[in-house]
């Protein structure tokens, strides 16, 4: 029996392709006769459209398609379908796109863009979410009321700027608070930030005769775009193929549908020629979506023992102009918001909320990153108050084997430990910060402080119930074989992992396994979305199933040829033999488009395995109370971060950060260690520099890489370690669960919580900017 690959750290399958520039991605892609598409986006955050000239465009030489939102009247979403392919009637975010151009080459369609005029009435501007919450607010969406959105799941409010309130109620609040010895209330900000993913989107359409569309796109969800696009225009889904080669990078913000309809839709116009609309950096940052902000208003009691028994939260998100995948952010964040602690009582009350911003969809943690910046800064202010160690006050509350979540779900042997990882996490950061009285009297003097602080996290996939993945296994002439499925590897790793989970399924070297990297809806078997830290159940579970498929194919064929019963056989060393005669064997290759006998007689065919795997027990959740089951599974983990800060200059220096997660079964170390450090660089980011700015009137001020700073190799921390916890998820492909999103939930709350340890300060908003930093040391002094 050869070794297993479960758990080995095989470098990525995909890493000579990529590194050597063979990789193509849609960036790379040119057909024959394309054109080339510019976007005219808005320099108003709020305005009435009251006129728009193309007269000057259209007439350019070279433009072969010029539109406006009145030639493209359709809206996209996927949860709330509420956005525009082109602004009509009036735009609602700066940089806005309010007509697009197609032409012979990039530079005649810029300077078309540049030829259409259009006449604004500026409007009032709304871009805090308590003040879109008052009764006189601007609105933003007065027609909320004739959009569609899925019944029953989403709550918009029309009349107000309300695109989803979601609820969650446990026990009895009033009468919890009641009992509490101490109550904390405290308001906590986070403010949009940017994906930047190294590849922007782009998309080439070619609308064919017939109304046949084929989209080549840099998306991470090839059959929902497929039917979100059929959705939108009224196409069907059988003149639609999707195709998705390489994609460098989405972090959430290429999930559902973005460029795809409009560039469809200016192929049509430009009467079939195929159109490719590259987005450019600005354009990334300005136009399409970014995260959502969040203002988080948590109100805790807890007894002198350090018990939680009651906590109310409102969960205040800035949606900006579109809610499309923001309410069910809202929602996702509303069953996950007190973090992994058993409370009794509990009210949550999470508003998905219209402004004047760029619109915001999902980011890696789906809002868990930015609302468990308010729940672990929360946790250690109460234990500071109570004079209990952060660390015990953690430990009592947690949710244990036995635990009830505040969704009524029971939390089991099996559905992993978090104690376990924060426990391992404070071992290895040293806690706690112990100073001898000569350390103390140094930091004094050189205004430098040192200090530890931990934070724990949990995340479950926010997917609709029947939200299902599918795989093909086939088998080549010289029994090797390829991999199908449509969940998208845009840098995460999972094709390798799949790749190891077939190899070992099927008793093959990893070499003989090839997932295909380009993904087609016409080819490929169907797959819901690659989001929410999924895939690897869902698409490990699918390829799982059809391998074993493709084994019970090769059992059955062989069974005849070895004249042996179906259970007598075994494989191994990609062979089929029998059990106690193991000289009685069968190559793959023999079987694998078919076994001829001596005689030319033949018997079997071509060997494909079909696999599928579709989420079990979940259910939908009590409008009123949040009651339910949500979660196929959930992954814990905890940071510990050790800080220095120089309170001259207010800059922080990250020593050391250690990670901990129980991912049920590690698959390869190598990868997963990837996604751990990869994850926490990003968090770096969100906690320290990263910002999207707005001046008064909504104008986004942080247009480039220049304004908008994001981490560099000078900015990683001294050490990183990381450590596993493995409780094996019964359900999950050789027990393994997600951990993609993870890493990055909570970093800013351990570096709050260590700045806090460090030196006092209580700081409630991130970034935590040197000048933030410094600002708030000087009031203190």
């Amino acid at each position: 029996m050869s070794q297993s690959l479960i758990g080995v750290g095989v470098p990525r399958i995909d890493g000579v392709e990529k590194v050597t520039g063979e990789a193509l991605y849609v960036h790379d892609l040119k057909i024959q006769g394309m054109l080339y598409a510019a976007l005219k986006t808005s320099p108003y955050a709020h305005a009435r459209i009251l006129r728009i000239d193309t007269s000057r465009a259209r007439s350019l030489p070279g433009v072969k398609a010029v539109l406006t939102g009145q030639d493209v009247p359709y809206r996209l979403g996927l949860y709330m379908i509420d956005r525009p392919l082109l602004a009509t009637g009036k735009v609602r975010y700066y940089g806005e796109p309010v007509a697009a151009v197609a032409a012979l080459d990039l530079d005649t369609a810029r300077e078309a863009v540049e030829l259409i005029e259009v006449e604004y009435e500026p409007l009032p501007v709304v871009q805090d979410v308590e003040e879109a919450l008052r009764e006189d607010a601007p609105l933003v969406h007065e027609d909320l009321a004739t959009y569609s959105w899925i019944k029953g799941v989403y709550f918009p409010k029309p009349g107000t700027n309300i695109a989803n309130h979601f609820k969650v109620r446990k026990g009895d609040i009033e009468a919890g608070f009641a009992r509490a010895d101490l109550i904390v209330e405290n308001k906590f900000f986070q403010p949009q930030v940017l994906h930047m993913p190294l590849e922007t989107h782009v998309t080439i359409a070619r609308w064919s005769s017939g109304d046949r569309i084929k989209i080549w796109t840099s998306a991470q969800s090839p059959f929902a775009v497929r039917d979100l696009l059929s959705m939108t225009i009224g196409v069907p889904r059988s003149h639609i193929e999707v195709i998705v080669p390489y994609v460098g990078g989405g972090f959430g913000g290429k999930a559902g549908i973005h460029l795809e309809a409009l560039v469809a839709c200016l192929s049509r116009a430009a009467r079939g020629r195929p159109v490719k609309l590259t987005a450019t950096r600005e354009e990334e940052i300005a136009s399409l979506p970014c995260r959502q902000g969040l203002l988080s208003k948590i109100k805790t009691g807890v007894t002198r023992e350090g018990r939680i028994i009651a906590e109310e939260i409102a969960y205040l998100w800035d949606a900006g102009a579109y809610a499309d995948y923001g309410v069910n952010i809202g929602r996702a964040a509303g069953y996950s918001g007190v973090g992994p602690y058993e409370i009794e009582n509990v009210k949550i009350d999470s508003y998905t909320i219209y402004t004047n911003h760029i619109f915001g969809t999902a980011y890696r943690g789906f809002g868990h990153a930015e609302f468990f910046w308010a729940i672990e800064r929360q946790r250690d202010i109460i234990a500071r108050k109570l004079g209990m160690d952060a660390l015990e006050f953690r430990m009592k509350n947690l949710l244990k084997p036995g635990s009830v979540t505040i969704t009524g779900e029971k939390i089991h042997e099996n559905t992993g430990r978090v104690d376990k990882c924060l426990a391992l996490v404070a071992e290895k950061i040293g806690w706690p910060l112990v100073k001898t009285e000569e350390e103390k009297a140094r930091e004094k003097e050189t205004g430098r402080y040192r200090g530890l602080g931990l934070a724990v996290l949990h995340k479950a996939p926010a997917m609709p119930p029947s939200t299902a993945s599918s795989a093909i296994v086939k088998m080549n002439e010289d029994g090797s074989v390829n991999v199908l499925v449509s969940g998208i590897d845009y840098g995460q790793g999972t094709y390798t992992t799949l790749a190891q989970i077939a190899a070992e399924r099927l008793h093959l070297p990893l070499e003989k396994v090839h997932v295909v990297w380009e993904t087609s809806t016409e080819t490929s078997p169907y797959d819901w979305q690659t989001v929410a830290s999924r895939f690897t159940v869902m698409g490990g579970n699918a390829v799982i199933r059809a391998c074993d498929d493709l084994l019970a194919q090769m059992k059955s064929l062989a069974a005849g040829i070895l004249r042996a019963a179906e259970e007598e056989l075994e494989f191994g060393q990609e062979e089929i033999y029998v059990r106690h005669h193991p000289d009685q064997k069968l190559a793959y290759r023999e079987l694998a488009i078919g076994y001829t006998y001596g005689n030319g007689n033949a018997v079997g065919g071509p060997l494909i395995g079909r696999g599928r795997y579709i989420a079990q027990g979940l259910t939908f959740l009590d409008a009123e109370t949040g009651q339910g089951r949500p979660a196929l599974d959930w992954t814990y983990g905890a940071h510990g971060i050790e800080i220095e800060v120089d309170t001259k200059t207010g800059n922080m220096r990250v020593l050391k950060i250690v990670s901990a997660f129980d991912v049920g079964r590690v698959l390869n170390e190598m990868l997963v260690k990837g996604q751990v450090i990869g994850g926490i660089v990003q968090g770096l980011g969100t906690a320290f520099s990263e910002v999207l700015l707005y001046d008064r009137e909504g104008r986004l001020l942080t247009r480039n890489l220049v304004d908008y700073k994001i981490p560099t190799a000078k900015d990683l921390p001294d050490v990183i370690e990381t450590y596993f916890v493995e409780t094996p998820q019964l359900d999950g492909p050789y027990g393994a669960r997600g951990v993609a999103e993870h890493p990055m939930i909570s970093i800013t709350s351990a570096i709050g919580n260590a700045l806090a340890n460090a030196t006092g300060l209580e700081l409630y908003e991130v970034p935590l900017s040197a000048e933030r930093v410094y600002l708030a040391w000087q009031e203190k002094a």
